[in-house]
């Protein structure tokens, strides 16, 4: 979440969807932007509060650190090119 932004229509979509699966099944969604920022994602700042307000509501947010995963891949792997 938050490479590309929403228009309105695709804002409500996936609210509809959050909103239809709140307390029946799981979501998983990916972001490397803080929920502060998410609001560069949704035009509608009301809509993007109503969608980070059901995606935590009973929810658990696991923060796995500020480093991409393939960035810390690639430099561990050039590491061991030029280290060899």
């Amino acid at each position: 979440m938050g490479y590309l932004e929403l228009d309105r229509r695709g804002a409500e979509m996936l609210f509809q969807v959050l909103t239809e699966r709140e307390e029946k099944n799981s979501v998983a969604i990916a972001s490397n932007a803080s929920f502060s920022e998410w609001g560069n994602t949704f035009s509608d700042p009301r809509l993007c509060a109503a969608i980070i307000d059901r995606l935590t509501f009973n929810g658990t947010i696991i923060e796995t650190g500020s480093e991409s995963y393939r960035l810390a891949h690639s430099k561990a792997r050039q590491h061991l090119a030029t280290t060899g």
